[in-house]
């Protein structure tokens, strides 16, 4: 039997069983789950603590200066970025909130992005110290993001994209449903054609 492959799903939306994104990222476990056996870690980071001003203090000190404390945020800090590095493969389920990413997830990505930790800084620019692996993102939106219809800015999938390359993680697949507050039957169309990607992309080659 192969080794199963290791998942680290972040959930950033406050819905529970609710939420769109989580729907829609289980159908990407699904398509995973057809190819590969799976080994599924999940994180609500709705419960996340933001960072404090020990974890500032800790960021602006030399490497190894400041120690992380039991339960202290910089501690908490250090456990994600075990989790990450620990994957094979890291799957963000996230609301759009206000064109970009939710605070739960904001929180999660200001954890994990670390000097001296994740990334270094160069004269050429911040180097990613994390090996790269596939992340999935699925999405939810209340409104069109892509698209001639669209009618709202997108800021979620760049700036993910660049916090994520910052620790070294480019390999980025997203997969949306758009028009979530627009009611029937918009919503079951959208559900439809984001399934239709999903299972496309995991198709057999």
């Amino acid at each position: 039997m192969s080794t199963p492959l290791r998942i680290l799903r972040l959930i950033a939306s406050s819905r529970g069983a609710d939420s769109e994104s989580l729907r829609l990222s289980q159908q990407v476990l699904d398509g995973l789950a057809a190819r590969h056996s799976l080994a599924v870690q999940d994180i609500d980071l709705n419960d996340l603590p933001h960072a404090d001003s020990a974890y500032a203090v800790a960021l602006a000190s030399a490497p190894g200066a400041v120690q992380a404390e039991a339960g202290s945020t910089l501690q908490r800090s250090a456990e994600l970025i075990r989790q990450l590095d620990d994957a094979d493969m890291l799957l963000i389920a996230t609301p759009m909130h206000n064109y970009t990413v939710p605070s739960a997830l904001k929180a999660w990505i200001d954890h994990i992005v670390r000097i001296h930790v994740t990334f270094n800084g160069t004269p050429q620019g911040k180097v990613g110290l994390l090996r790269d692996r596939p992340v999935y993102v699925a999405i939810a939106s209340g409104g069109l993001i892509s698209g001639e219809h669209a009618r709202q800015p997108d800021f979620l999938r760049p700036y993910l994209q660049a916090a994520l390359a910052t620790v070294g993680l480019r390999d980025l697949h997203f997969f949306c449903v758009e028009g979530t507050a627009r009611g029937e039957p918009a919503l079951s169309e959208a559900r439809a054609s984001a399934h239709t990607a999903i299972t496309g992309f995991f198709a057999p080659a």
